[in-house]
C-alpha cells in the first residue's frame, strides 16, 4: 500500500478499531501517514492492517468497558510512540426492542460500552496530552441522540449523553489546548446497524465513511460532519421531526415496535 505523508507520524487512537468505520477509517489513516493503536477485544481484522503497515499498526486487546484495559492499552501506545495525538472513541453496541421489553441489562450495556467506554478512554488519555502539550478527541455520536428512533432508545440516550459530555467536557478545556469534537458520520452499512434494514440509498459503505472521517481528523471545531450532505441531513431533521416520524414508521405497528422487521 502507499503511505501518504499529512499524518507525519502523529499518533491517533481509535476505540472499536476491528472493523466497520474504526477499521477503514485506521486504514484510511495509515495511508496517510498516520501512526494507528486499534482497541478492540477482537483483533483479527485490525491485524491485517499491522501486517500491511508494520512500522504505523498495533493492535491493542482492550475492552472499553473495563478501567484496567483501557488504562493498560494507552500506557502502551504511550511507552511505545511516546505520545497520543488524537483519540477516536467510536466504540458502540446497541440492541433493538421496546422500552417495554428491552432488560435493564440491555440498556447498561449499551452504556458501559458507547458512553463509559469513551469516558474511560478520555479520563486515560488526558494525562498525557497535557504533559505533551495538546491534543484532540473525538467522540463519535449518531443523528438518533438528538431526534430518537422506535427500538433504540438505549443507543440514542448513549448518544444524547455522549452529546451533553462532550459539550461540558469543552467548557471544562477551555483554557487547555486540547480539542473535544462531536463526530457524525453518515448512516453506515455497518455489520450491526444492517439489522435495521434501511434501503441502500439511505446508507453509506464503511470504506467510503472512513475516509471522510479520516480526512476530517485535524479538526477541531465543535461539531465534525463527515461531509455537508451528513451536516445538512441533521439540521433538516432537527428542524422538522416530521420527518424522523415519516422515516421509522415501518419500525412501529399500533401495538409498538416491530422486531420482527428488523430481523428480517
Amino acid at each position: 500500500m502507499k503511505r501518504g505523508t499529512s499524518g507525519k507520524g502523529r499518533v491517533v487512537v481509535v476505540t472499536g478499531a476491528n472493523e466497520g468505520i474504526g477499521y477503514h477509517t485506521s486504514a484510511a489513516l495509515l495511508e496517510r501517514g498516520y501512526r494507528v493503536a486499534g482497541f478492540d477485544v477482537d483483533g483479527e481484522g485490525f491485524e491485517a492492517l499491522e501486517d500491511a503497515y508494520p512500522d504505523h499498526a498495533r493492535y491493542h486487546r482492550c475492552d472499553v468497558t473495563v478501567d484496567g484495559d483501557v488504562q493498560s492499552a494507552v500506557d502502551a501506545v504511550v511507552a511505545e510512540w511516546g505520545r497520543i495525538d488524537v483519540l477516536l472513541n467510536n466504540a458502540a453496541v446497541f440492541s433493538f426492542g421496546s422500552v417495554e421489553d428491552r432488560s435493564l441489562d440491555d440498556t447498561r450495556r449499551e452504556f458501559e460500552v458507547n458512553y463509559f467506554g469513551y469516558l474511560r478512554a478520555i479520563r486515560a488519555v488526558l494525562p498525557q496530552m497535557r504533559k505533551q502539550g495538546g491534543g484532540i478527541v473525538h467522540c463519535v455520536s449518531s443523528g438518533v441522540g438528538s431526534t430518537g428512533h422506535p427500538g433504540l432508545s438505549g443507543y440514542a440516550s448513549s448518544k444524547a449523553a455522549i452529546e451533553a459530555l462532550v459539550r461540558s467536557l469543552r467548557l471544562e478545556l477551555r483554557h487547555e489546548p486540547i480539542s473535544v469534537t462531536l463526530m457524525y458520520p453518515p448512516a453506515t452499512n455497518t455489520r450491526s446497524a444492517a439489522r435495521l434494514g434501511y434501503p441502500s440509498y439511505a446508507v453509506k459503505e464503511p470504506a467510503e465513511v472512513g475516509r471522510k472521517l479520516a480526512a476530517k481528523i485535524e479538526s477541531t471545531g465543535p461539531v465534525v460532519a463527515a461531509d455537508w450532505s451528513t451536516r445538512l441531513g441533521m439540521a433538516v431533521m432537527d428542524r422538522f421531526p416530521s420527518l424522523v416520524e415519516r422515516g421509522t414508521a415501518r419500525f412501529v405497528t399500533e401495538d409498538g415496535v416491530s422486531l420482527g422487521r428488523v430481523e428480517g
